[in-house]
């Protein structure tokens, strides 16, 4: 547990906001941190994956849905953060040396840092994002330096019109990382074998110990928090 300050609090899409905090722990890609919302209203932590970071400060991307992220949404510079922090497991790196990244609206943060990572390391990256409508777009330029970038909107008010099930027919998939709503989730693992997803569910503490988060998979009832939330596709039970 420790309190991190806010660096910059800016809207970067519409009701989607970017906070800077620093002072924080290392955290690899796919780990996310617990925020306990600072208004003493809120009791419940609100999980958060890292979108980036440099030194001691992460980056998180959220979305505003209710009255915790717009309590968040109005925090000022070198206010402070009551966090929990590191938790869960990342994204592993695997031989393949082409991989796919597939993110769906707010789901797309912690794909940046991890393309960050893959680039890096000397992978060829397709990257491919999926809005609703141009209004929701954010990071396509900061993805354009890591990697060939595919957008979808539903609208088709930007990109290609439809969903990233539809753009993925047209590339070349050797081993791909997702993470997005269930339902894009479970389409395209029933559709492609090799990969890793990042689930979303509800989470009491965020670090295994009230057991509100789990899920069936082939190795038996596995907690998102603890040992998600990134699983290997094979695990899941969707194809069967």
């Amino acid at each position: 547990m420790a309190n991190l300050i806010v660096k910059k609090n800016n809207q970067i899409a519409e009701k989607t906001y970017e906070l800077t905090l620093k002072g924080a722990n290392y955290h690899e890609p796919g780990q996310f941190i617990n925020i306990l919302i600072p208004d003493g209203k809120h009791f419940l932590r609100r999980p958060f994956s890292v979108a980036d970071q440099c030194d001691d400060e992460i980056k998180i991307i959220y979305k505003v849905f209710g009255s915790g992220t717009k309590v968040l949404s109005s925090l000022k510079p070198n206010c402070e953060v009551d966090c929990l922090q590191e938790l869960g497991h990342g994204f592993t790196h695997v031989t393949t040396q082409k991989v796919t990244l597939i993110g769906g609206g707010i789901g797309i943060p912690p794909l940046y840092y991890l393309a960050k990572e893959l680039y890096a390391k000397g992978y060829s990256i397709d990257i491919v994002l999926g809005f609703n409508t141009i209004n929701e777009i954010f990071y396509i330029k900061q993805f354009e330096e890591y990697g060939n970038v595919y957008v979808t909107t539903g609208d088709g008010s930007y990109g290609i019109k439809g969903t990233v099930m539809d753009c993925l027919e047209t590339l070349d998939i050797h081993y791909y990382y997702a993470v997005g709503p269930t339902a894009m989730l479970k389409a395209i693992v029933k559709k492609y074998k090799n990969g890793q997803v990042s689930l979303e569910e509800y989470m009491g503490c965020g670090f295994g110990a009230c057991m509100g988060c789990p899920i069936e998979t082939k190795n038996g009832s596995q907690r998102v928090c603890k040992e998600g939330p990134v699983f290997p596709s094979e695990v899941l039970l969707w194809n069967d």
